[in-house]
């Protein structure tokens, strides 16, 4: 019980000190330590004597332990400041980089960052992420590709894209990748409002053969999905299908026809929310999938590349909720 509380308190005073932690007494330290001058210090860093020992006597008050100790008429660095030392000079070190990484992404046109998004995320995470993305004065040239889930990471993999956002693949295709989930989400039975179907509390997928049924392609990679629900449902496959992978077709034929897409929520959650479609109370749960960010195991991503997979993740995470 003892320990426990021990361990607690030291805790707590450790994440106390943090907080009281400047990145100006590193600074400081490690230049004091540089020159093993106080006077040379304050030169380099462009600051009075005095406020150059006020600075290392906040410090050690923080750390607990004297850094400094006089040798002679000059100071040498103790043996606590030693240890300290080594983590400071990298903990500045890191601090430095990673101001000149955010200052290069705005003032240097660096390698173009390449999407591969599927419709799902095409209509409405990855505009939004590339719009966050150029607001914040983005240098480096985007590329956004669409198409088959197959020929996309298939780009990735060969190197001709950075990353590919959309569900997850099949085993087979993750060879050489590494898939990082996001969200779920699951097809759905999307009809124009006022459809003859709509309004009803649940209705029998039986009810689809009289009327045209929009279908993923064979290659599509919700398309096996898809065909699990109709065997769910008992049937082989709606009487009048037409099977496309185009998003605009499927909109511009359901605003005009009494007609039934199926596909996944993300491509017409502008429609959903807007009112101009609706969606058939028929259960999908079945077709729940992943979806999420692909990148290549062996690949580091530019800067540019991460600053977009970041705002990707963000846009993803307050779509899911």
């Amino acid at each position: 019980m003892k320990n426990a509380i021990y361990n607690k308190n030291h805790i707590e005073n450790i994440m106390n000190n943090l907080r009281r932690l400047k990145l100006r007494h590193l600074e400081t330290f490690v230049e004091v330590a540089r020159q093993s001058s106080i006077s040379r210090a304050a030169s380099v860093l462009h600051l009075s004597q005095p406020a150059v020992t006020r600075t290392i006597r906040e410090l050690e008050s923080i750390i607990g332990k004297p850094l400094v100790e006089k040798d002679g008429r000059g100071i040498r660095i103790s043996h606590y400041g030693e240890i300290f030392l080594r983590h400071a000079g990298s903990s500045l070190a890191a601090a430095r980089n990673g101001l000149n990484a955010v200052s290069a992404l705005t003032m240097n046109d660096g390698p173009p960052v390449r999407i591969g998004a599927l419709p799902t995320v095409s209509a409405t995470i990855v505009p939004a992420a590339v719009a966050k993305y150029l607001d914040a004065g983005m240098r480096s040239r985007l590329l956004i590709v669409t198409g088959e889930n197959r020929v996309l990471l298939n780009q990735l993999r060969n190197g001709e894209l950075d990353l590919v956002m959309g569900r997850l693949p099949a085993p087979e295709s993750m060879q050489g990748l590494i898939f990082e989930p996001l969200y779920k989400e699951e097809v759905v039975f999307a009809v124009r409002a006022g459809h003859p179907l709509t309004g009803q509390s649940q209705m029998s997928i039986a009810a689809l053969n009289d009327y045209p049924v929009l279908v993923p392609s064979q290659a599509s990679i919700i398309r096996p999905f898809v065909d699990r629900l109709f065997i769910e449902q008992g049937i082989t496959e709606p009487r009048h299908i037409v099977e496309t992978v185009s998003d605009s077709f499927g909109r511009a034929f359901l605003h005009g026809r009494n007609a039934i897409w199926i596909i996944s929520r993300g491509v017409v959650a502008a429609e959903l929310a807007s009112g101009e479609f609706d969606i058939l109370p028929i259960d999908t749960s079945s077709t729940l999938g992943s979806v999420g960010l692909n990148i290549r195991a062996d690949g580091d991503l530019s800067s540019a590349a991460e600053f977009l997979a970041d705002l990707l993740r963000a846009e993803a995470g307050a779509a899911s909720q």
